[in-house]
Order: C-alpha cells, then sequence, then structure tokens
C-alpha cells in the first residue's frame, strides 16, 4: 500500500514470510550498502540472527546496534549514544538506519536517522501490532524528555515499512491487546464498515487469526495512510488519531509509566473520551454502549 505526503512516497507491506527476504527487499529498493540495525535484547534474541543473515546475503554491510527493551530506551541519552557509535562506526550520508522493534524503536531509530547528519533513509520493520497498524506509518519520531513523553521529535517518512505478520503469534499478550486497542480506535475512526467488521472478527483476532490480523493491519495502514496523506504534520484533521490518548496518556502518567499496559490507558481514554462526547458534542450514547462491546469483545475490559 502506498503512502504519499508532500516530497516522498513510500510502500507498506504487509504480510508473512517477510522478514527472511528482508535482504532481498531493500537491495531492490536502496543504493546503500551499509545499514545500522537498531533493535531492543527481546526482539534481537528472536529475530536479529535472521535479519542480520538475510542482509549480509544481501551484501549490506551491517552495524547491529541493540538497547534494552522498554520506553526508558526512548531517551535523549540513549539517541544520543546511537548518534555517536554510528559516527564512531563511520557509517555515511548513503547509509541507512533499519529500525527492528516495535514503537519504541522505531521512534528512537526514526529519531536518530533524522539527525544524524541532518538526515539519512531509514525503514520501519515493526515487530508489534500496534507498531504495524500506528506507529510504524507517518512519520512521527520522537525521543522523551524528563518533562514528558514525545518531547524531543521530527517528522521524517521512512524510505518503506515492512510488516511481518508471522512475528506476531509471537508477541505477549499485553502487547497484543495494546495492538487491538489501536485497532479498535481505527476502526471507530474510519466508520460503520470497518466497526462492523471488527464486531464480527472480534473472536479470530483474539485468536490471532493470520487473515483477520493481516486485515485489520491493512485496513488500519490504509486509513491512516489517507490521513497522513491530508496532514502530514499534524495540523489539523491528523488530531483524529490521537482518540482516545489524551485521556490514556493522563492515565498513564498519574498512574506511573508501565503501572498499566498502553491498551488499557488507550481503551478507558476512548470509553472515557466517547462519554465526554455526548455531553460536549451531542454524541449518541448508543455509541458509547456499541463501543463499550467492542472494547469488551477484543478483551480491553
Amino acid at each position: 500500500m502506498p503512502v504519499e505526503v508532500p516530497g516522498a512516497r513510500y510502500e507498506v507491506t504487509v504480510g508473512p514470510g517477510l522478514l527472511g527476504e528482508i535482504g532481498a527487499t531493500l537491495a531492490a529498493l536502496t543504493t546503500a550498502r551499509t545499514i545500522a540495525l537498531v533493535t531492543d535484547e527481546s526482539v534481537a534474541e528472536r529475530y536479529g540472527m535472521a535479519v542480520d543473515t538475510s542482509l549480509a546475503r544481501a551484501g549490506f554491510r551491517v552495524h547491529a546496534f541493540t538497547v534494552p527493551a522498554g520506553e526508558a530506551s526512548k531517551s535523549w541519552a540513549i539517541a544520543g549514544q546511537l548518534l555517536e557509535a554510528l559516527a564512531g562506526q563511520g557509517v555515511g550520508r548513503g547509509g541507512l538506519v533499519l529500525a527492528l522493534g516495535g514503537g519504541v524503536i522505531g521512534d528512537l531509530a526514526g529519531f536518530v536517522a533524522a539527525t544524524y547528519m541532518r538526515g539519512i533513509d531509514f525503514v520501519q520493520v515493526p515487530t508489534t501490532l500496534l507498531a504495524m497498524v500506528d506507529s510504524s506509518v507517518g512519520g512521527k519520531t520522537a525521543v522523551d524528555l524528563a518533562a514528558g513523553k514525545n518531547l524531543a521529535g521530527a517528522f521524517k517518512q521512512p524510505l518503506a515499512v515492512i510488516a511481518d505478520t508471522d512475528v506476531l503469534t509471537t508477541l505477549p499478550e499485553s502487547e497484543w491487546r495494546s495492538g487491538l486497542a489501536e485497532v479498535a480506535k481505527t476502526a471507530v475512526l474510519d466508520g460503520e464498515e470497518f466497526l462492523s467488521w471488527i464486531e464480527a472478527h472480534a473472536d479470530q483476532l483474539l485468536g490471532r487469526d493470520q487473515q483477520a490480523l493481516t486485515e485489520a493491519v491493512v485496513r488500519c495502514v490504509r486509513f491512516k495512510a489517507g490521513v497522513v496523506a491530508r496532514d502530514e504534520k499534524e495540523e489539523g484533521p491528523r488530531e483524529c488519531l490521537n482518540y482516545g490518548h489524551t485521556f490514556g496518556h493522563a492515565l498513564e502518567k498519574v498512574l506511573g509509566y508501565g503501572t498499566v499496559t498502553h491498551g488499557a490507558a488507550v481503551a478507558e481514554g476512548m470509553r472515557f473520551a466517547a462519554r465526554v462526547s455526548v455531553e460536549l458534542a451531542g454524541a449518541q450514547t448508543s455509541f458509547v454502549r456499541r463501543q463499550d462491546r467492542m472494547l469488551d469483545a477484543l478483551g480491553l475490559e
């Protein structure tokens, strides 16, 4: 699926079995021969060797940089360490940053790519449902500051997004539900057809049915691509993608980051936003009840 914004166009490829072919895929996509592979310890343990082997087989020189798993790695300090490491390894303007991981790695590696030598190419290879349906598409990159999340960032569109749905079968349940919350959010925003599809396929999604989850990812990416095409820099229409997140982020901050999963926070944020909308914007109570039923069906009680 194409994503188009002023000055950039890239493809989002979704499906099973893509990681093993990533070397050949990138060889056909870029003239870069040096790749800075950024991942976290958990993903490196499970997929790092396969990706490294595929890249080497395609003739790439690979520098692997592994950071601790978790939100704490999305920091100014870690970004600085990665920038110094890229410079120390002699990665030039013709190099490419490959983000292999979830939303934290995508944000961190994208921010590094946006700032190193005033910007080099990068590719998103999301390994969580949340990253596939949301954070890997659209070009928002950032690191956290002591004052709050995502306060230092840049808009940097990837060269490509490669989403291998096979990796979702091993995703921990908490991360799976976090991704389902983003799917639910997109269904509400997209409208009746996607919402009805979610209601009809909730059991398959909970069971990680390959066909259902691929369809869900494709629908979410297609919707977000359309929004980003109209508003790359979040100056208007793109703000709708924050549905559930304003209240959700507040909940995470009050309870302490990591105390509640992102998915649970977003789901509660959606419930709260819907109820406020009844009072302030004339939303129907039937919509609130329907959204509640959908979230419950997806295990986001």
